[in-house]
């Protein structure tokens, strides 16, 4: 990682849900996403910042 890399604060976890299903993510730190099992969706973390967006969701395979 470089300096200008940004990292996600995991600590946000205890803050964050699901937009869609209201349950706990979880944090893949290899693909840089918020895993909401219960959704079956990954919401991407883009310069350090969750997007919490439906919309911009990945569908889990």
């Amino acid at each position: 990682m470089t300096e200008t890399e940004v990292t996600f604060d995991r600590r946000m976890l205890e803050a964050l849900i699901c937009p869609r299903t209201h349950t706990g993510l979880k944090y893949d730190a290899e693909r840089q996403e918020l895993i909401s099992t219960a959704a079956n969706l990954a919401y991407p973390i883009r310069n350090g910042i969750p997007v919490m967006l439906i919309d911009e969701a990945r569908t889990l395979d």
